[in-house]
């Protein structure tokens, strides 16, 4: 069995990744998202190892200090991890897992998952991505204001990662982003271990 492939994706707060990423694995069930532990609270419609695995902030150090997490970070004063375990299991079942982090659990993952790849989503333009935040109904101005000074210093990373996506028109964004898998599992390695069988009897 072909070993699956580790993606990050990364975006600012607004910027649609949580959607494009819903809207990837709907069509593609050999990808899966890792579910991230989190101290911040659930917000309405969440589900409980659904959307995250809620803990508090003291189960969440204890994690840390026995090295669960592949990678943690706090954002917006809230603690956010993903679970070494749980990705190596999935890999290793042929899975292709998505992890959605930030810049900084980005870097961290790098360095263990070298054959990584990664994916950032730009929104537009400044303008479309402050509506999208106000549209969400979710935080007051002051928050996203924030979260917009927050998000010039998450982009200001792009250049890490190994694919930009601009959010424009989103059918046609999460098109590029299913290109991105697509192309990756016909690379010359992943055929050759897929297509181990059928490559010996064509080389007789």
């Amino acid at each position: 069995m072909s070993k699956g492939t580790l993606y990050i994706i990364s975006a600012p707060s607004g910027a649609g990744k949580t959607s494009m990423v819903k809207g990837l694995t709907a069509d593609d069930t050999d990808i899966v998202v890792s579910t991230s532990h989190t101290t911040r609270d659930m917000r309405e419609g969440e589900k409980e190892g659904v959307d995250y695995h809620f803990v508090n902030q003291q189960e969440f150090l204890s994690m840390v200090d026995s090295s669960a997490f592949l990678e943690h970070a706090k954002v917006f004063d809230n603690y956010y991890g993903t679970s070494q375990k749980h990705v190596e299991q999935q890999l290793l079942q042929g899975h292709d897992v998505i992890l959605e982090i930030d810049w900084q659990g980005a870097r961290q993952v790098r360095k263990q998952f070298q054959d990584s790849l990664s994916i950032f989503i730009l929104p537009p333009s400044s303008e479309a991505l402050k509506e999208r935040l106000q549209n969400r109904g979710q935080d007051d101005e002051e928050i996203i204001n924030r979260r917009m000074r927050d998000a010039v210093n998450e982009m200001s990373h792009y250049a890490e990662f190994d694919y930009i996506i601009v959010n424009d028109d989103f059918d046609y964004a999460l098109q590029e982003l299913g290109s991105i898998f697509k192309a990756n599992r016909l690379r010359q390695l992943q055929q050759e271990r897929k297509l181990e069988n059928l490559l010996i009897e064509l080389l007789k």
